[in-house]
């Protein structure tokens, strides 16, 4: 049989692809309206002032992180000890309903803030039992090296859901706001169906019988242990949890671009755009060389491209910087992630991948509430351009701390897992 040469030569990764594009369309289309339906709801139904409604979003994500937080060690656990494609498409199918139900309150004009909250939280947990079972397929099912292309492949259709997703979410939105949710139901659905065409998947079991809070543990103390991993992880953590402008796209959509719904779309899939043609180019020309450099230098980019967006007063303009802010955060994704998966053992991948879909979902949720706190006490334009600078400091402060993140060349496995002393790459 000829070796593939392509992840997309080989039949369960199609199915993992597109399982992943039509479910990144429906739930980032979900997550950007629940967003602006609260922003406007809290406007208009609730008379709250600019900043006031600034800070629902940022407590919006809180509510998303929480059930995050909680469930982690449990969701790692589960991707390490149960068919990982049967985990991914149960999270699918919580999803889909909750979509469903979100489709039949708006539908019935019986949503308020505490309604959006609660589902926000369910939708949470739905996706930290996706993330970790979903991230740790790939490598049981590709070549170790196709890895890099199958996650830039990966990444490619993360890109095209997002860009996609919300800018057409926005505008079934103006059409009818239920109508997104019922389109994000459909999609989530067929990618569980997809997700559960692929064959069994279960990751390599210890001979040794371990408790399974016991395995959690264990999932933890091998990150902190890591300071490789630890120092991939944290950055990612600490720099988009300052630096993310996301949170408070409603703001600029509805009161300071003026744009409305559909300019929201459009704002929430330029970073998309971006990353999408660096993901593109990556599944041709993977980078191999100074991996760790270069992706410290995406996250400083990514800081810069944050400043410059939060100063613009111009659709376009602003669309370019987030465009860029995107392209620069692909590179460190893409290297992030595929120093990840490969320093990771098999049996460990479901809770190193539960731990680093934390530090996203860490990054992301609770620096909305970061952005949120920060555009009450000093509006949404300082909050974003804080946010950038602080992203940029970050980068400089961990190629410091961990000097192993700069000493990476190739995504050749770095250091030994049973100790601390470098494998001197190249």
């Amino acid at each position: 049989m000829t070796e593939p040469t392509s992840p997309l030569h080989i039949r369960d990764y199609r199915f993992f692809w597109l399982a992943r594009l039509v479910a990144i369309s429906a739930t980032v289309s979900m997550v950007v309206l629940i967003g602006y339906q609260a922003y406007d709801i809290a406007r208009d139904d609730y008379g709250m002032a600019r900043s006031e409604a600034a800070f629902i979003l940022g407590l919006l994500g809180v509510a998303q992180f929480i059930p995050l937080m909680l469930f982690t060690p449990v969701a790692g656990w589960a991707a390490d000890r149960f068919d990982r494609r049967r985990v991914a498409a149960g999270a699918n199918l919580v999803d889909s309903g909750i979509a469903a139900l979100l489709a039949f309150l708006t539908w019935n004009n019986a949503v308020d803030l505490p309604i959006i909250f609660a589902l926000a939280a369910a939708h949470g947990a739905a996706r930290i039992f996706l993330g970790p079972a979903q991230s740790a397929i790939a490598p049981n099912i590709v070549p170790p090296k196709l890895l890099p292309k199958a996650i830039a492949l990966g990444s490619i259709a993360f890109t095209i859901g997002t860009v996609c997703g919300p800018a057409a979410g926005g505008f079934l939105y103006d059409y009818d706001p239920a109508l997104p949710y019922i389109v994000s139901s459909v999609l989530i659905l067929c990618s569980a169906i997809l997700m559960s065409l692929i064959r069994p998947i279960r990751a390599r079991q210890s001979e040794k019988r371990v408790h399974p809070i016991r395995q959690m543990i264990d999932g933890g103390k091998f990150v902190w242990n890591d300071r490789f991993l630890l120092g991939c992880i944290s950055l990612d953590l600490f720099a988009v949890l300052l630096g993310g402008a996301t949170a408070m796209l409603p703001v600029f959509a509805r009161d300071i671009l003026e744009v409305g719904p559909q300019g929201l779309g459009l704002m929430r899939g330029a970073p998309a755009a971006g990353a999408g043609l660096v993901a593109l180019l990556f599944s041709f020309r993977p980078i191999e060389t100074n991996v760790g450099t270069k992706m410290l230098w995406g996250v400083a980019f990514f800081g810069i491209a944050t400043v410059g967006f939060g100063l613009s007063r111009d659709l376009m303009l602003s669309l370019f910087f987030l465009a860029l802010l995107g392209a620069a955060d692909m590179v460190s994704v893409f290297i992030r992630n595929s120093l990840v998966q490969l320093n990771t053992p098999d049996e460990m991948r479901g809770r190193v991948s539960s731990i680093s879909g934390l530090a996203i979902s860490a990054s992301n949720e609770l620096g909305e509430m970061q952005s949120g706190l920060a555009a009450a006490l000093i509006g949404a334009v300082g909050a974003v351009v804080l946010g950038g600078a602080g992203a940029i400091f970050v980068t400089a402060l961990w190629a410091w701390i961990f000097p192993e993140l700069r000493r990476a060349k190739t995504f050749a496995p770095q250091y030994r897992h049973e100790g601390k002393e470098p494998r001197h790459e190249g």
